[in-house]
C-alpha cells in the first residue's frame, strides 16, 4: 500500500459515497484536498466503472454544500444542502482561523476557537445521522493544551472528544497532538495524530540548498522536555544528534494562564559551529523558541531552522522578523493546517509546509477502509528524500 508516484493503488470497496466538509475556516485547505481527489479518482475509475460497489465514485467535486447562518444575537445554525445519506463524511475543520467573523448584535466579531467548535457540532447535527460515517479532521486539537488536570481545572479537551463521540463521529484525525495521550478518553474509537516531519525536511530541503546532513554538521533540538519524541524520531531518521532545553519555571507565579519561563537550560553535546534544527509542536507567541535561539547562538550554533506543525504568531511578527534581522534565526517553517496571514506568507524566512496532498492521502485511503500505517511512518520517504538532495537532485 506504499506511495508511489504521487498516488496510492486502493483495490477495496469504499466504505460509503466520499463527501468532504471544510467548515468556513478550512475552504481554502479543503479545496486543495478535493482537487487531488478528483484528479486520481478520475483516473481510477477506469478501473472500477461497471463495478455497483463503484456508483458515484468519480466526481467532479466531493466537496458537500453546506450553509451556516447567524442571526443577529450571534446564534446560528447549519444546513446541508445536498443528500448525504450513506456517505462517508470528512469534516475539515480549522480551529484557529481567527480571520473569520460574524455579526453579534451589530459589532463585527472574530471566531474563536470555541466558535469553530460550536459550528462543527451544527454540522454534526445537521448531519442527522444519515450518513454511513462520521470522520473530523482537526489539525489543530481543540483544547490540547488543556488536556490533563494538575488542580481543581476543566479537562476541556477530553471533554470535547467525548462529546464528538457521542454525536456520532467515528474517527478523529488531529496533526503533532500536544499530548497524544489524552485519546485515552475515547480508548474504544478511532484517534490518529499525524506528524509532518516528511513536509518539514521537503520545505527545507527545497529551500536551502547547502546543508550537509550529518551528525558533525547538524542536530535536532527540543525546546522543551514535552516535545522529546518528536525531536528524537526526527534525529533518528536523519542519523543526527540531538538536544533539548529544560524550562526552569517560575511556579510561584502566574502570567496569562502559565508560571512564566525563569531560564532554559541545555542538555546535550557541543553545538558549535552546526546547523540546528529546532522542531515543536506549535510557535504560540514565539517567545520561547526566540529564547531557545539565543541561547543556542550564545553556544555557536550556525544557522537556526525553526520547525513548528502550527504557527499561531499570536504576537505578531515583529519579534521575528528583528530575530531574523540580527542573525539568529535562518529559516521558519510551519504548515497551512491553520490559517497563515498574508503577512506571514510574505515573510523572506517564512517556508510554508503545504498538508494538502497527505490530508487527501488519508482521505482518499480511509475511504477505502485501507491502513494508514505508513502514512504515519514516513521514514522511507524521509530517506529517499534526503538521498536525492544529496545527489543534487532536488
Amino acid at each position: 500500500m506504499a506511495i508511489h508516484e504521487g498516488k496510492r493503488k486502493l483495490d477495496s470497496i469504499p466504505v460509503g459515497k466520499l463527501g468532504v466538509i471544510p467548515l468556513s475556516g478550512c475552504t481554502e485547505l479543503g479545496s486543495k484536498v478535493d482537487k487531488y481527489l478528483v484528479d486520481w479518482r478520475t483516473e481510477r475509475e477506469n478501473e472500477h466503472k461497471n463495478s455497483l460497489a463503484f456508483a458515484g465514485y468519480q466526481r467532479d467535486s466531493y466537496v458537500i454544500r453546506t450553509t451556516l447562518s447567524r442571526f443577529g444575537s450571534g446564534e446560528a445554525k447549519a444546513a446541508i444542502n445536498e443528500s448525504i445519506r450513506g456517505m462517508d463524511l470528512f469534516l475539515l475543520v480549522d480551529v484557529c482561523n481567527y480571520s473569520k467573523t460574524y455579526k453579534l448584535c451589530g459589532k463585527v466579531n472574530h471566531m474563536s476557537p470555541d466558535d469553530h467548535y460550536q459550528d462543527l457540532k451544527r454540522i454534526i447535527g445537521a448531519i442527522g445521522g444519515k450518513a454511513r460515517r462520521i470522520n473530523v479532521i482537526m489539525p489543530f486539537l481543540y483544547e490540547g493544551r488543556q488536556h490533563r488536570r494538575t488542580s481543581r481545572e476543566s479537562l476541556d479537551c477530553a471533554i470535547a472528544l467525548q462529546e464528538l463521540i457521542k454525536m456520532g463521529v467515528d474517527n478523529i484525525i488531529t496533526f503533532d497532538a500536544h499530548d497524544a495521550r489524552v485519546q485515552n478518553a475515547i480508548p474504544l474509537h478511532g484517534f490518529e495524530t499525524i506528524q509532518p516531519a516528511y513536509q518539514f525536511m521537503k520545505g527545507l530541503l527545497n529551500n536551502v540548498k547547502d546543508l550537509t546532513i550529518d551528525s558533525d554538521h547538524m542536530m535536532v533540538i527540543s525546546p522543551d522536555e514535552g516535545g522529546m519524541n518528536r525531536a528524537i524520531y526526527l534525529a533518528n531518521v536523519l542519523g543526527l544528534d540531538m538536544g533539548m532545553f529544560y524550562k526552569r519555571r517560575d511556579y510561584t507565579t502566574v502570567i496569562d494562564g502559565k508560571n512564566p519561563i525563569v531560564a532554559h537550560e541545555f542538555l546535550g553535546a557541543n553545538i558549535e559551529g552546526k546547523d540546528v534544527i529546532v522542531i515543536d509542536d506549535m510557535i504560540s507567541s514565539g517567545e520561547s523558541i526566540l529564547d531557545v535561539a539565543k541561547e543556542l547562538k550564545a553556544r555557536k550554533a550556525n544557522r537556526i531552522f525553526v520547525m513548528a506543525t502550527f504557527g499561531l504568531f499570536t504576537n505578531g511578527l515583529k519579534d521575528f522578523d528583528e530575530a531574523y534581522d540580527k542573525g539568529l534565526i535562518d529559516r521558519v517553517l510551519t504548515t497551512n493546517c491553520i490559517y497563515q496571514t498574508p503577512e506571514l506568507l510574505q515573510r523572506e524566512y517564512y517556508i510554508s509546509c503545504d498538508m494538502s496532498k497527505y490530508i487527501a492521502f488519508i482521505v482518499d485511503t480511509l475511504n477505502h477502509d485501507s491502513s494508514i500505517s505508513d502514512l504515519l511512518n514516513p521514514n522511507g520517504r524521509i530517506q529517499k528524500l534526503v538521498a536525492r538532495y544529496k545527489n543534487g537532485e532536488l
